[in-house]
């Protein structure tokens, strides 16, 4: 007897679309019904297209009672909010790559597709080609997760790891990158942090078990590092990364940011260069486990959009289809406000060639309760000035922010180039 083949509608045919219709071509039992594209007449790279599939209606999808699965490929939340909820309203299954999408209106879809007995899956909106969201629903699902420490945006790994090796300057690689494709003409989602942060919020949410709001989440984007800062991590031990972390605090709330942090280079992401993404997970029982591959492009994200179209494929017919697979979340995280944490810093400026000025600094941070833990200081310049930087304890970012301020005041102290938090 012959298998029915599940029928599929595609929106988007982009870099990631284009990837999708050239590896489902070697899966007899999926039929590719519909595209949905922006500009029919554009030429596509895609060897023997059947041209007559396109259609630049993308409600054409969605309304088709023929489909089993929409898969979206297009990003941010307009016209996907509406598409999407109107495929599950006809009782779509969803494969989608959209992580702004969910971090803005998964709440809402999850519970309407909950609703009507379909599927979100989202494997390739997380971590690129990474399988993360599937092996926490699954194999890690007896796990108490209580910390993830990520890379999960490629351009700023890139322009970081460049800018480490190099000592060149941030506004050369941005240009370097943008020339070779891996930043956009407008970086601001990659460089800002954004992208890291919608990708936070869906998987806090789910590892950590608790709904993540993103509009409280804590960013701060790659702009301000300097080669000087790489250079001076470098002599202290440690790499700058764009680190998407989330944890839960000793009172069960959430902990949830993406901003720069000196890593120690004998910690595993540390090791994380390039395009290349990680996401660490600590839990128990399974203690800390690590998953790294390519966070983007083509084929690695095409990768997870047929392994997700695939899981329903198999489960189509099922009273309750892929039940693991499905939000469960009841529970509102209470995420700790940025001053509240407790963190290491890295502290960088420039001061006066004056006698005591190491033990000034150290007075300031005295008197709002930080201690430090090194103290690194470079050649004076023709100026008579020199670059101290300093690697706090930890402390509150309350506390630190204040010794700020007063540092700023202080006749001694000419500027503050940086304040960079240190992970532990």
């Amino acid at each position: 007897m012959e298998e029915q083949k599940v029928k599929i509608g595609l929106i988007g045919l982009g870099t990631v679309g284009t990837g999708v219709v050239k590896v489902l071509k070697d899966f007899a039992n999926i039929e590719i019904v519909k595209i949905a594209v922006k500009n029919l007449n554009k030429k596509r790279d895609i060897e023997n297209l059947d041209e007559s599939i396109l259609t630049n209606n993308p409600f054409e999808i969605v309304n088709n009672p023929e489909l089993d699965i929409v898969v979206e490929v297009i990003g941010g939340v307009d016209p996907a909010y509406d598409l999407l909820k109107t495929a599950i309203l006809n009782g779509k299954h969803i494969v989608t790559a959209n992580k702004e999408l969910l971090a803005k209106k998964g709440q809402e879809l999850f519970a309407l597709a909950n609703e009507k007995n379909t599927v979100i899956l989202y494997e390739a909106a997380i971590a690129g080609g990474i399988p993360i969201i599937m092996p926490i629903k699954t194999t890690l699902t007896g796990n108490k997760i209580h910390k993830i420490e990520a890379i999960l945006n490629g351009t700023t790994n890139y322009i970081l790891t460049k800018m480490e090796r190099e000592g060149v300057s941030y506004e050369e690689v941005l240009k370097e990158a943008q020339a070779l494709g891996y930043a956009e003409t407008d970086p601001t989602g990659d460089v800002e942090g954004y992208d890291s942060a919608y990708k936070i919020a869906t998987l806090a949410t789910i590892a950590l078990n608790q709904r993540v709001d993103i509009n409280k989440i804590y960013r701060e984007g790659i702009t301000k590092i300097s080669a000087k800062d790489m250079k001076f991590a470098k002599e202290l031990g440690y790499k700058i990364k764009l680190i998407a972390l989330a944890k839960l605090t000793e009172e069960n709330k959430t902990d949830v940011r993406v901003h720069p942090m000196l890593v120690s280079v004998k910690d595993c992401l540390a090791a994380i260069n390039g395009v290349t993404n990680s996401v660490v997970l600590e839990g128990f029982p399974v203690g800390r486990v690590m998953f790294a591959g390519p966070g983007a492009g083509m084929f690695p994200t095409a990768s997870s959009v047929l392994g997700d179209i695939l899981a329903i494929a198999k489960s189509i017919g099922s009273n309750d289809i892929l039940p693991l697979m499905k939000c469960s979340h009841t529970i509102n995280a209470q995420q700790t406000d940025i001053n509240e944490t407790i963190n290491k810093y890295y502290i960088a400026v420039t001061a006066s060639n004056t006698p005591g000025v190491i033990g000034c600094i150290g007075e300031i941070c005295g008197r709002h309760n930080i201690s430090l833990a090194s103290v690194l200081q470079k050649g004076i310049d023709e100026k008579n000035t020199a670059d101290i930087v300093v690697i706090t304890e930890a402390c509150k970012e309350s506390n630190i922010k204040s010794a700020i301020k007063e540092l700023k005041e202080n006749s001694n102290i000419l500027n503050i180039n940086n304040l960079i938090r240190v992970m532990e």
